[in-house]
Protein backbone atom coordinates (compact mmCIF):
# COMPACT_ATOMS: atom_id res chain seq x y z
CA UNK A 1 0.00 0.00 0.00
CA UNK A 2 1.25 3.21 -0.55
CA UNK A 3 1.65 6.48 1.29
CA UNK A 4 -1.31 7.77 -0.59
CA UNK A 5 -3.47 5.09 -0.32
CA UNK A 6 -2.77 4.59 3.57
CA UNK A 7 -5.96 4.60 5.76
CA UNK A 8 -4.43 7.11 8.56
CA UNK A 9 -6.85 6.94 11.04
CA UNK A 10 -10.28 5.46 11.55
CA UNK A 11 -13.34 8.14 12.81
CA UNK A 12 -16.88 7.26 14.05
CA UNK A 13 -18.25 11.04 13.87
CA UNK A 14 -19.95 12.33 11.04
CA UNK A 15 -17.47 15.02 9.79
CA UNK A 16 -19.75 18.66 8.78
CA UNK A 17 -17.66 20.66 6.13
CA UNK A 18 -18.73 24.30 6.02
CA UNK A 19 -17.76 25.84 2.49
CA UNK A 20 -17.20 23.68 -0.40
CA UNK A 21 -15.11 25.86 -2.81
CA UNK A 22 -11.66 24.82 -4.22
CA UNK A 23 -10.00 23.88 -0.71
CA UNK A 24 -13.72 22.03 0.16
CA UNK A 25 -13.70 20.49 -3.35
CA UNK A 26 -10.20 19.20 -3.50
CA UNK A 27 -9.74 18.03 0.26
CA UNK A 28 -13.08 15.59 -0.08
CA UNK A 29 -11.04 12.67 -1.78
CA UNK A 30 -8.96 12.89 0.20
CA UNK A 31 -10.85 12.37 3.34
CA UNK A 32 -12.18 9.84 1.33
CA UNK A 33 -9.39 8.21 0.94
CA UNK A 34 -7.21 8.10 4.01
CA UNK A 35 -9.95 8.81 6.61
CA UNK A 36 -12.15 5.31 7.95
CA UNK A 37 -15.40 6.64 8.26
CA UNK A 38 -18.99 5.06 7.10
CA UNK A 39 -20.00 6.82 3.30
CA UNK A 40 -22.71 8.88 4.83
CA UNK A 41 -20.64 10.10 7.35
CA UNK A 42 -19.67 13.27 5.01
CA UNK A 43 -22.16 16.23 4.96
CA UNK A 44 -21.08 19.69 2.99
CA UNK A 45 -22.59 23.01 3.95
CA UNK A 46 -22.59 25.54 0.89
CA UNK A 47 -25.23 28.36 -0.32
CA UNK A 48 -23.58 27.80 -4.32
CA UNK A 49 -25.39 24.80 -5.56
CA UNK A 50 -22.78 24.56 -8.51
CA UNK A 51 -20.73 22.10 -6.94
CA UNK A 52 -22.75 19.53 -5.48
CA UNK A 53 -22.07 16.87 -8.77
CA UNK A 54 -18.80 16.56 -6.93
CA UNK A 55 -19.94 16.15 -3.32
CA UNK A 56 -22.08 13.26 -5.20
CA UNK A 57 -19.22 11.99 -6.84
CA UNK A 58 -17.88 11.20 -3.32
CA UNK A 59 -21.76 10.21 -1.95
CA UNK A 60 -21.57 13.03 0.43
CA UNK A 61 -24.99 14.78 1.34
CA UNK A 62 -24.71 18.56 0.11
CA UNK A 63 -26.71 21.06 1.62
CA UNK A 64 -27.41 24.15 -0.47
CA UNK A 65 -27.04 26.81 2.80
CA UNK A 66 -25.54 29.62 3.94
CA UNK A 67 -24.42 30.01 7.43
CA UNK A 68 -25.39 33.92 9.16
CA UNK A 69 -24.47 35.40 12.61
CA UNK A 70 -28.30 34.32 13.18
CA UNK A 71 -28.75 31.11 11.94
CA UNK A 72 -25.56 28.99 12.16
CA UNK A 73 -26.19 27.76 15.82
CA UNK A 74 -29.91 26.33 14.66
CA UNK A 75 -28.26 25.06 10.67
CA UNK A 76 -25.56 23.29 12.49
CA UNK A 77 -27.71 21.78 15.63
CA UNK A 78 -29.23 19.80 12.46
CA UNK A 79 -26.35 18.15 11.91
CA UNK A 80 -23.75 18.45 14.22
CA UNK A 81 -23.12 15.71 16.98
CA UNK A 82 -20.84 14.87 20.38
CA UNK A 83 -18.20 13.25 18.95
CA UNK A 84 -18.22 14.93 15.10
CA UNK A 85 -15.78 17.24 13.42
CA UNK A 86 -16.58 20.85 11.91
CA UNK A 87 -14.63 21.25 9.32
CA UNK A 88 -14.61 25.18 8.53
CA UNK A 89 -13.58 25.83 5.19
CA UNK A 90 -15.51 28.94 4.30
CA UNK A 91 -15.11 32.65 3.95
CA UNK A 92 -17.25 35.37 5.89
CA UNK A 93 -18.19 32.80 8.57
CA UNK A 94 -16.74 33.80 12.10
CA UNK A 95 -13.96 31.02 13.01
CA UNK A 96 -13.98 32.14 16.39
CA UNK A 97 -17.92 31.48 16.60
CA UNK A 98 -17.80 28.08 15.09
CA UNK A 99 -14.87 27.06 17.11
CA UNK A 100 -17.03 28.07 20.34
CA UNK A 101 -20.22 26.56 18.80
CA UNK A 102 -17.97 23.19 18.24
CA UNK A 103 -16.79 23.48 21.79
CA UNK A 104 -20.40 23.39 23.40
CA UNK A 105 -21.38 20.52 21.02
CA UNK A 106 -18.68 18.35 21.78
CA UNK A 107 -17.07 18.47 18.61
CA UNK A 108 -13.98 18.69 16.72
CA UNK A 109 -12.70 21.52 14.81
CA UNK A 110 -10.50 23.04 12.07
CA UNK A 111 -10.41 25.90 10.31
CA UNK A 112 -7.20 27.33 7.72
CA UNK A 113 -7.65 30.63 8.92
CA UNK A 114 -9.45 32.87 11.03
CA UNK A 115 -12.24 34.82 9.17
CA UNK A 116 -14.76 36.96 10.52
CA UNK A 117 -18.42 37.57 9.72
CA UNK A 118 -19.26 39.10 6.44
CA UNK A 119 -18.10 42.79 6.13
CA UNK A 120 -15.73 43.60 8.96
CA UNK A 121 -12.50 42.87 6.69
CA UNK A 122 -13.85 46.12 4.66
CA UNK A 123 -15.56 48.01 7.58
CA UNK A 124 -14.67 51.19 7.81
CA UNK A 125 -16.00 52.45 11.20
CA UNK A 126 -12.75 49.68 12.30
CA UNK A 127 -9.39 51.12 12.60
CA UNK A 128 -6.62 49.08 10.65
CA UNK A 129 -5.92 47.50 13.69
CA UNK A 130 -9.16 46.26 14.33
CA UNK A 131 -9.60 44.64 10.75
CA UNK A 132 -6.06 43.28 10.96
CA UNK A 133 -5.48 39.51 11.03
CA UNK A 134 -3.34 40.22 14.25
CA UNK A 135 -6.26 41.44 16.27
CA UNK A 136 -8.30 38.12 14.48
CA UNK A 137 -6.04 35.90 16.57
CA UNK A 138 -6.08 37.77 19.41
CA UNK A 139 -10.11 37.21 19.77
CA UNK A 140 -8.81 33.27 18.60
CA UNK A 141 -5.99 33.25 21.75
CA UNK A 142 -9.32 35.11 23.85
CA UNK A 143 -11.16 32.22 23.44
CA UNK A 144 -8.44 29.37 24.35
CA UNK A 145 -8.13 31.30 27.89
CA UNK A 146 -11.81 31.33 28.01
CA UNK A 147 -12.64 27.60 27.22
CA UNK A 148 -9.79 25.84 28.64
CA UNK A 149 -9.42 22.34 28.27
CA UNK A 150 -11.74 20.37 25.49
CA UNK A 151 -12.08 19.06 22.40
CA UNK A 152 -9.01 19.74 19.90
CA UNK A 153 -9.94 22.94 17.81
CA UNK A 154 -6.90 23.35 15.35
CA UNK A 155 -6.51 26.76 14.17
CA UNK A 156 -4.99 28.30 10.41
CA UNK A 157 -4.26 24.63 9.06
CA UNK A 158 -3.98 25.04 5.54
CA UNK A 159 -1.10 25.49 3.65
CA UNK A 160 0.41 28.71 4.72
CA UNK A 161 -0.25 29.38 7.35
CA UNK A 162 -0.52 25.60 8.99
CA UNK A 163 1.79 23.72 6.74
CA UNK A 164 5.03 26.02 6.54
CA UNK A 165 4.88 26.36 10.01
CA UNK A 166 6.14 22.99 10.14
CA UNK A 167 8.15 23.91 7.27
CA UNK A 168 10.23 26.39 10.03
CA UNK A 169 10.76 23.46 12.23
CA UNK A 170 12.36 21.51 9.68
CA UNK A 171 14.62 24.25 8.40
CA UNK A 172 15.58 25.42 11.22
CA UNK A 173 16.74 21.84 12.45
CA UNK A 174 18.49 21.13 9.07
CA UNK A 175 20.36 24.44 9.20
CA UNK A 176 21.69 23.87 12.71
CA UNK A 177 22.54 20.02 11.65
CA UNK A 178 24.90 21.92 9.04
CA UNK A 179 26.11 24.50 10.80
CA UNK A 180 27.06 21.92 13.69
CA UNK A 181 24.67 23.18 16.48
CA UNK A 182 22.93 21.59 19.04
CA UNK A 183 19.75 20.49 18.52
CA UNK A 184 16.87 20.97 20.90
CA UNK A 185 16.33 18.97 23.52
CA UNK A 186 12.91 19.41 23.62
CA UNK A 187 10.01 20.28 21.51
CA UNK A 188 8.49 23.01 23.11
CA UNK A 189 7.98 26.91 22.76
CA UNK A 190 11.63 27.88 24.44
CA UNK A 191 13.45 24.83 22.67
CA UNK A 192 12.29 26.31 19.28
CA UNK A 193 12.69 30.07 20.21
CA UNK A 194 16.60 29.42 21.96
CA UNK A 195 17.49 27.46 18.44
CA UNK A 196 16.45 30.33 16.13
CA UNK A 197 18.08 32.07 18.53
CA UNK A 198 21.13 30.92 18.65
CA UNK A 199 21.20 30.27 14.75
CA UNK A 200 20.91 33.70 14.86
CA UNK A 201 17.79 33.88 12.18
CA UNK A 202 16.72 37.16 12.01
CA UNK A 203 14.34 37.04 9.16
CA UNK A 204 11.95 34.75 7.73
CA UNK A 205 9.94 34.83 4.66
CA UNK A 206 7.27 32.50 3.10
CA UNK A 207 8.29 32.74 -0.07
CA UNK A 208 5.99 31.84 -2.41
CA UNK A 209 5.59 31.32 -6.24
CA UNK A 210 2.91 30.24 -8.39
CA UNK A 211 4.08 29.62 -12.39
CA UNK A 212 0.64 28.04 -13.20
CA UNK A 213 -1.05 29.40 -16.26
CA UNK A 214 -3.67 29.31 -18.81
CA UNK A 215 -4.11 29.25 -22.13
CA UNK A 216 -7.07 32.03 -22.10
CA UNK A 217 -5.86 35.11 -21.35
CA UNK A 218 -7.06 37.49 -18.69
CA UNK A 219 -10.00 39.31 -19.80
CA UNK A 220 -10.68 42.96 -18.91
CA UNK A 221 -12.91 43.45 -15.70
CA UNK A 222 -12.03 40.08 -14.77
CA UNK A 223 -10.13 38.43 -11.81
CA UNK A 224 -8.36 35.37 -12.14
CA UNK A 225 -6.38 33.16 -9.28
CA UNK A 226 -5.81 29.48 -8.99
CA UNK A 227 -7.36 29.13 -5.43
CA UNK A 228 -10.42 30.59 -3.77
CA UNK A 229 -11.09 34.30 -5.14
CA UNK A 230 -12.72 35.59 -2.44
CA UNK A 231 -10.56 35.16 0.47
CA UNK A 232 -7.98 36.69 -1.79
CA UNK A 233 -10.06 39.29 -2.07
CA UNK A 234 -10.44 39.62 1.47
CA UNK A 235 -6.88 38.73 2.99
CA UNK A 236 -5.34 41.43 -0.06
CA UNK A 237 -6.96 44.26 1.36
CA UNK A 238 -6.49 43.64 5.10
CA UNK A 239 -3.68 46.26 6.34
CA UNK A 240 0.18 44.29 5.78
CA UNK A 241 0.94 42.79 9.10
CA UNK A 242 4.36 41.13 9.98
CA UNK A 243 5.90 39.88 12.86
CA UNK A 244 8.71 42.56 14.26
CA UNK A 245 11.82 41.35 14.88
CA UNK A 246 14.16 42.33 17.68
CA UNK A 247 16.74 43.56 14.43
CA UNK A 248 14.73 45.93 12.75
CA UNK A 249 15.98 49.47 13.80
CA UNK A 250 13.19 51.46 13.34
CA UNK A 251 9.57 51.30 12.12
CA UNK A 252 8.39 51.79 8.53
CA UNK A 253 7.34 55.05 8.10
CA UNK A 254 3.74 53.89 7.64
CA UNK A 255 4.40 51.07 10.15
CA UNK A 256 2.32 51.00 13.77
CA UNK A 257 2.32 49.03 16.93
CA UNK A 258 -0.94 47.38 18.12
CA UNK A 259 -2.16 48.90 21.96
CA UNK A 260 -3.26 45.19 22.73
CA UNK A 261 -2.12 41.74 22.73
CA UNK A 262 1.04 39.91 22.40
CA UNK A 263 3.03 42.86 20.53
CA UNK A 264 4.93 40.39 17.80
CA UNK A 265 3.87 41.66 15.12
CA UNK A 266 2.72 44.99 13.19
CA UNK A 267 1.09 46.41 10.41
CA UNK A 268 1.31 48.83 7.76
CA UNK A 269 -1.53 51.92 7.00
CA UNK A 270 -1.64 50.04 3.39
CA UNK A 271 -3.63 47.34 1.67
CA UNK A 272 -0.92 44.27 1.49
CA UNK A 273 -2.17 43.77 -2.18
CA UNK A 274 -0.20 47.29 -2.61
CA UNK A 275 2.82 46.51 -0.67
CA UNK A 276 5.75 44.44 -2.61
CA UNK A 277 8.68 43.23 -1.13
CA UNK A 278 11.78 40.93 -2.18
CA UNK A 279 12.28 37.65 -1.91
CA UNK A 280 13.79 34.10 -3.01
CA UNK A 281 12.78 30.93 -3.96
CA UNK A 282 15.33 28.01 -5.52
CA UNK A 283 13.15 27.79 -9.09
CA UNK A 284 12.39 31.53 -9.47
CA UNK A 285 15.45 33.16 -8.18
CA UNK A 286 14.70 36.63 -6.83
CA UNK A 287 11.30 37.95 -6.81
CA UNK A 288 8.93 40.72 -6.15
CA UNK A 289 6.39 39.14 -3.46
CA UNK A 290 3.03 40.75 -2.29
CA UNK A 291 3.28 41.54 1.56
CA UNK A 292 -0.21 40.06 1.99
CA UNK A 293 -1.48 39.34 5.46
CA UNK A 294 -1.66 35.95 6.99
CA UNK A 295 -1.47 34.67 10.80
CA UNK A 296 1.91 32.67 10.36
CA UNK A 297 3.58 35.99 9.81
CA UNK A 298 1.67 36.94 13.67
CA UNK A 299 2.08 32.82 15.63
CA UNK A 300 5.22 32.22 14.15
CA UNK A 301 7.02 35.37 15.25
CA UNK A 302 5.08 34.84 18.65
CA UNK A 303 6.09 31.42 19.25
CA UNK A 304 9.50 31.97 18.07
CA UNK A 305 10.00 35.11 20.64
CA UNK A 306 12.86 33.79 23.61
CA UNK A 307 12.82 35.83 26.62
CA UNK A 308 14.98 36.07 29.24
CA UNK A 309 14.13 37.29 32.83
CA UNK A 310 10.50 38.11 31.24
CA UNK A 311 12.17 40.03 28.73
CA UNK A 312 12.16 39.92 25.24
CA UNK A 313 15.55 39.18 23.82
CA UNK A 314 14.91 37.56 20.40
CA UNK A 315 11.99 37.89 17.87
CA UNK A 316 12.56 36.87 14.07
CA UNK A 317 11.20 39.27 11.49
CA UNK A 318 8.42 37.34 9.71
CA UNK A 319 5.74 37.84 6.96
CA UNK A 320 4.64 36.51 3.51
CA UNK A 321 5.86 36.99 0.15
CA UNK A 322 3.71 35.54 -2.53
CA UNK A 323 4.19 36.29 -6.06
CA UNK A 324 0.89 34.50 -7.27
CA UNK A 325 0.44 33.37 -10.98
CA UNK A 326 0.63 35.95 -13.16
CA UNK A 327 -2.87 36.26 -14.37
CA UNK A 328 -3.69 37.03 -10.52
CA UNK A 329 -0.78 39.96 -10.80
CA UNK A 330 -2.60 41.26 -13.67
CA UNK A 331 -5.58 40.89 -11.95
CA UNK A 332 -4.46 42.36 -8.81
CA UNK A 333 -2.92 46.15 -10.84
CA UNK A 334 -6.14 45.97 -12.34
CA UNK A 335 -8.07 46.05 -8.92
CA UNK A 336 -5.84 48.52 -7.99
CA UNK A 337 -6.82 50.62 -10.64
CA UNK A 338 -10.62 50.31 -10.03
CA UNK A 339 -10.08 51.62 -5.95
CA UNK A 340 -10.39 48.56 -4.95
CA UNK A 341 -13.47 47.36 -6.34
CA UNK A 342 -13.88 43.56 -7.73
CA UNK A 343 -14.25 42.95 -10.80
CA UNK A 344 -17.64 41.75 -11.91
CA UNK A 345 -15.94 38.10 -13.58
CA UNK A 346 -14.32 35.92 -11.58
CA UNK A 347 -12.21 32.85 -13.05
CA UNK A 348 -10.75 30.13 -10.50
CA UNK A 349 -8.46 27.55 -13.20
CA UNK A 350 -8.04 24.47 -11.79
CA UNK A 351 -8.87 22.14 -14.65
CA UNK A 352 -7.74 24.83 -17.23
CA UNK A 353 -4.10 25.23 -15.84
CA UNK A 354 -1.94 23.98 -18.89
CA UNK A 355 1.13 24.49 -17.10
CA UNK A 356 3.33 25.48 -13.95
CA UNK A 357 4.08 24.73 -10.72
CA UNK A 358 3.34 26.30 -7.18
CA UNK A 359 6.68 27.03 -5.26
CA UNK A 360 5.79 26.99 -1.76
CA UNK A 361 8.00 27.35 1.13
CA UNK A 362 10.25 28.90 3.79
CA UNK A 363 12.83 31.50 3.70
CA UNK A 364 15.36 31.00 6.62
CA UNK A 365 18.14 34.41 6.66
CA UNK A 366 21.03 36.03 8.73
CA UNK A 367 22.16 33.04 10.03
CA UNK A 368 26.10 31.71 9.26
CA UNK A 369 24.84 30.11 5.69
CA UNK A 370 23.07 33.62 4.99
CA UNK A 371 19.81 31.76 3.47
CA UNK A 372 18.05 28.91 3.02
CA UNK A 373 14.91 27.91 1.72
CA UNK A 374 12.84 24.93 2.33
CA UNK A 375 9.61 23.79 1.04
CA UNK A 376 7.47 22.11 -1.73
CA UNK A 377 7.93 22.40 -5.33
CA UNK A 378 4.34 21.11 -6.77
CA UNK A 379 4.16 21.16 -10.63
CA UNK A 380 0.11 20.60 -12.12
CA UNK A 381 1.25 17.53 -13.60
CA UNK A 382 1.96 15.49 -10.43
CA UNK A 383 -0.93 17.52 -8.56
CA UNK A 384 -3.51 15.84 -11.00
CA UNK A 385 -1.48 12.41 -11.18
CA UNK A 386 -2.20 12.59 -6.83
CA UNK A 387 -5.49 13.58 -6.31
CA UNK A 388 -8.99 14.64 -8.03
CA UNK A 389 -10.60 17.94 -8.33
CA UNK A 390 -6.68 19.97 -7.25
CA UNK A 391 -3.98 21.90 -9.26
CA UNK A 392 -0.80 22.53 -7.30
CA UNK A 393 -1.81 25.42 -4.89
CA UNK A 394 -4.88 23.67 -3.70
CA UNK A 395 -3.30 20.13 -2.81
CA UNK A 396 -0.74 21.90 -0.81
CA UNK A 397 -3.67 23.30 0.99
CA UNK A 398 -5.73 20.49 1.25
CA UNK A 399 -3.70 18.23 2.10
CA UNK A 400 -2.58 20.52 5.27
CA UNK A 401 -6.12 19.81 6.15
CA UNK A 402 -5.96 16.77 5.87
CA UNK A 403 -3.12 15.89 8.45
CA UNK A 404 -4.88 18.81 10.68
CA UNK A 405 -7.69 16.62 10.57
CA UNK A 406 -5.89 13.54 11.27
CA UNK A 407 -3.63 14.93 14.45
CA UNK A 408 -6.96 16.74 15.81
CA UNK A 409 -8.54 13.07 15.71
CA UNK A 410 -5.13 11.09 16.86
CA UNK A 411 -5.26 13.88 19.82
CA UNK A 412 -8.81 14.78 20.59
CA UNK A 413 -8.73 16.45 23.99
CA UNK A 414 -5.79 19.03 23.15
CA UNK A 415 -8.55 22.18 23.37
CA UNK A 416 -7.50 25.17 20.71
CA UNK A 417 -3.87 24.79 18.88
CA UNK A 418 -1.82 26.81 16.87
CA UNK A 419 0.58 24.81 13.78
CA UNK A 420 4.00 25.47 15.80
CA UNK A 421 2.01 23.41 19.03
CA UNK A 422 1.32 20.32 16.78
CA UNK A 423 3.73 17.63 16.22
CA UNK A 424 5.28 18.72 12.76
CA UNK A 425 6.92 15.36 12.18
CA UNK A 426 3.35 13.89 11.70
CA UNK A 427 2.13 16.64 10.21
CA UNK A 428 5.31 16.14 7.34
CA UNK A 429 4.56 12.11 7.14
CA UNK A 430 1.17 12.68 6.21
CA UNK A 431 1.81 15.54 3.83
CA UNK A 432 4.62 14.48 2.29
CA UNK A 433 3.75 12.10 -0.16
CA UNK A 434 1.47 15.18 -1.80
CA UNK A 435 3.96 17.71 -1.94
CA UNK A 436 5.99 16.71 -4.51
CA UNK A 437 9.96 17.66 -4.51
CA UNK A 438 10.90 18.84 -1.11
CA UNK A 439 13.58 20.89 -1.61
CA UNK A 440 16.34 22.71 0.59
CA UNK A 441 18.44 25.29 -0.67
CA UNK A 442 20.87 27.15 0.64
CA UNK A 443 22.10 30.83 -1.39
CA UNK A 444 23.85 33.64 -1.21
CA UNK A 445 21.21 36.20 -2.50
CA UNK A 446 19.88 39.13 -0.17
CA UNK A 447 17.79 42.53 -0.74
CA UNK A 448 20.79 43.95 -1.62
CA UNK A 449 22.34 41.42 -3.98
CA UNK A 450 22.72 43.07 -7.93
CA UNK A 451 20.81 45.90 -6.71
CA UNK A 452 23.43 48.28 -8.16
CA UNK A 453 24.04 52.25 -8.11
CA UNK A 454 21.92 53.01 -11.01
CA UNK A 455 19.39 54.59 -8.86
CA UNK A 456 20.32 55.82 -5.35
CA UNK A 457 18.05 54.17 -2.70
CA UNK A 458 18.12 54.77 0.79
CA UNK A 459 19.11 50.73 1.93
CA UNK A 460 21.21 49.73 5.40
CA UNK A 461 24.16 47.93 3.85
CA UNK A 462 25.51 47.00 7.49
CA UNK A 463 22.35 44.55 7.91
CA UNK A 464 20.95 43.22 4.16
CA UNK A 465 17.74 42.04 6.34
CA UNK A 466 16.66 45.09 7.38
CA UNK A 467 12.84 45.56 6.31
CA UNK A 468 13.59 48.69 4.86
CA UNK A 469 15.87 46.84 2.19
CA UNK A 470 13.46 43.86 1.68
CA UNK A 471 10.54 46.25 0.84
CA UNK A 472 9.89 47.82 -2.40
CA UNK A 473 9.62 51.28 -2.56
Amino acid sequence: MTDTARKHVDFNGRIVMIGFGSIGQGVLPLLRRHIGLAPEDIVIINPDPAPEPIAAEFDAAYITEGLTPDNFRDLLGRYLRSGDFLLNLSVDVSSVDLARYAHERGALYLDTCIEPWLGSYVDPDLTPSQRSNYALREDMLALRRELGEGPTATITHGANPGLVNHFVKVALTNIARDLGQPLPSGDGKDDWSGLARDLNVTTIHIAERDTQRSQTPKNVDEFINTWSIDGFYSEGLQPAELGWGTHEKALPPDGARHDFGADAAIYLNRPGASTRVRTWTPEAGPIHGFLITHNESISLPDYLTHRQDGQVVYRPTVHYAYHPCDSAVLSLHELAGRNWEMQSRKRLIVDEVVDGMDELGVLLAGHGKNAYWYGSQLSIEEARRLAPHNNATSLQVTVAVLAGLVWAIENPRAGIVEPEEMDHERIMEIAAPYLGRLTGAYTDWSPLTARGELFAEDVDREDPWQFRNVRVV
